[in-house]
């Protein structure tokens, strides 16, 4: 997600109530008690009523009381509910409470993991009940399952620094420090490891949720990718990318990189490098005509074509293109930019790559002296720094819970056409519209993500080579109309060839459930034949709809874009 200007490296007071980045999906934790015990058997393991009847208490928060208002809002200001009251759990038999209370009651209820949802999934007029996972942090290694616990509510930056510093592994997801597990991991998960170690989905051995069946009966569940009943099966892969809010509420999950042997726990994740480069370097908008800029596209795009096999030398560099706005004299086009430090000649890697991106464009890049999207200014590394990889991931993260913000997604599957270079140009360089805050990132994708088909999880975009956020954000809710026009027409332009929206084809490949767009449901602006669902999830769109029909028959976990009933 994106983030701006907040300073690095620090966790907030809801850090650990982490991003539900693709909707509501939720996450609790069994009691202390029952975290290290032995794996349930085979028949226990499928959907069992938790005895709510000793449950500690649950924290309810109303609306008199002065913490309501931090609980009814996440990172994007533009969401705000009104619900009857605020449920905090901080375990399992808490949480399946707290969803047959609210079912009981006939409640329409909404589960907060982080708060990064862009879209009002979380946070809207309808919703009565929020159920707030902001209690439910722990990430811990679980003897029984042989797998890393991950509680929903657990913060990018807290599993980073546990994996890391207690074990030496990690997991490639995001960069954003207070995204929670929650409904990252349900919607995929990505970041600045992906190239090298896949999706974090493609580490998830299992999942715990809780449901509610055709009686109104919540149930905790526990679902791998060893169950042998197909139902169950079919939970764990809805949670491989079927995003958040969908199935039902997300305790915990379970992780282990597939072919991992052993139960050593060292060896059950991949492992970071231990240092890498950092740097950031800047083209000056004033030094870019249409020609150079041009340049500097078929260049990004050429080079990931070459460079986004599996097995390539470059699968542990990251890059992001911020294209900036031009909204100023100043602005600028930054190239960030992480790699692995410890592989063979990786600073020739590194300079060779920086040439290839530069190549022609004609613009003498400079020192990043301007923020851009969730960074702020980077003069210090204008050039190549090496830093441990835990500081620069720690480093590197960031959000502002200050704003409101518009995002819409696309894959790409190769570099652009010449109609969407030209749009982009077009939308940036607008004169009758000036933001300092709105942007176009073109994100490195593929190698490592590419080596998994499209049916083994959800996520069925796995031969793209790149990975697009359109971003605008302001401070004055009374500007929401031009922000928002100004997005939409850039991203319709730029899709004018496939009905304004990123229709799979040779050079597109859909949208990512993490970052949702209502609008691509609305015929104003999709004007193509495929459906929002289609765009998210293609082929793998029946196979979540089977996995909805049988854990959430009722349609309790719903929102705008959530799966649909068959």
């Amino acid at each position: 997600m994106a983030k701006q200007d907040r300073p690095l490296g620090r966790r907030s007071l809801l850090s650990g109530a982490a991003a539900v980045a693709g909707g509501a999906a939720v996450s609790t934790a069994l009691p202390a008690s029952a975290q290290a015990a032995p794996r349930p058997a085979a028949a226990s393991a499928a959907a069992t009523a938790v005895d709510t009847a000793t449950t500690p208490d649950y924290i309810t928060v109303q609306p008199s009381d002065p913490r309501f208002p931090d609980l009814v809002r996440g990172i994007n200001q533009r969401w705000v509910a009104d619900p009857d009251y605020v449920r905090l759990v901080t375990t399992t038999a808490q949480a399946v409470r707290a969803v047959q209370d609210a079912v009981a009651a006939g409640k329409r209820l909404t589960v907060r993991s982080g708060g990064h949802c862009y879209e009002d999934f979380v946070f809207n007029k309808d919703v009565q009940v929020v159920i707030d996972m902001s209690g439910m942090t722990r990430v811990y290694y679980d003897e029984g399952r042989n797998a890393f616990a991950v509680e929903g509510g657990a913060s990018n930056l807290q599993i980073y620094e546990t994996l890391y510093k207690l074990y030496g592994v990690t997991l490639p997801a995001g960069s954003c420090a207070s995204v929670g597990a929650g409904g990252h991991i349900s919607g995929g998960g990505y970041g600045l490891l992906s190239r090298l170690h896949g999706l974090t989905v493609d580490h998830l051995y299992g999942v715990e949720v809780v449901t509610v069946d055709r009686n109104g009966t919540a149930k905790a569940v526990v679902a791998t990718r060893d169950s042998g009943d197909e139902r169950l099966r079919d939970l764990w892969w809805a949670h491989t990318g079927g995003g958040g809010g969908n199935f039902g509420l997300i305790t915990r999950y379970w992780l282990r990189s597939p072919g991992a042997t052993g139960t050593d726990p060292t060896k059950l994740l991949p492992k970071p490098p231990s240092e890498v480069f950092v740097h950031a370097t800047a083209f000056p908008w004033k030094d870019m005509t249409e020609a150079s800029f041009t340049r500097l596209l078929q260049n990004w795009g050429t080079w990931h074509e070459q460079n986004s096999a599996p097995d390539s030398k470059y699968n542990s560099l990251f890059g992001l293109l911020k294209l900036n706005q031009k909204a100023s004299a100043n602005s600028e086009i930054v190239l960030l930019t992480q790699m692995d430090a410890t592989v063979p000649n990786a600073q020739a890697l590194l300079d060779d790559y920086l040439a290839a991106v530069s190549a022609g464009v004609g613009v003498t890049r400079r020192a990043m002296t301007q923020r851009a999207g969730e960074h702020a200014a980077m003069p210090q590394f204008a050039k190549p720094r090496t830093l441990p990889w835990y500081i620069a991931t720690d480093y590197l993260s960031g959000g502002n819970p200050t704003l409101y913000g518009k995002y819409k997604s696309a894959y790409a599957r190769k570099g652009f056409s010449a109609h969407q270079i030209k749009a982009m140009y077009k939308h940036l360089t607008r004169t009758d519209y000036s933001n300092g805050d709105a942007l176009l990132q073109v994100d490195s994708y593929g190698c490592r993500i590419n080596s998994v088909k499209p049916g083994d999880t959800a996520v069925p975009q796995r031969d793209s080579v790149l990975k697009l956020q359109y971003q605008t954000y302001w401070t004055n809710p009374a500007d929401e109309a031009k922000h928002l026009a100004w997005i939409r027409e850039f991203y319709k332009d730029v899709y004018a060839e496939t009905g304004g929206v990123p229709v799979p084809n040779e050079i597109n490949d859909g949208c990512y459930v993490n970052y949702p767009d209502k609008d691509l449901g609305d015929a104003a602006w999709n004007t193509s034949s495929t459906a929002w669902n289609s765009l998210y999830y293609k082929d793998n769109y029946a196979r979540l709809q089977k996995a909805k029909a049988t854990w959430d028959p009722k349609n309790i976990f719903r929102h705008a874009q959530s799966v649909r009933l068959p």
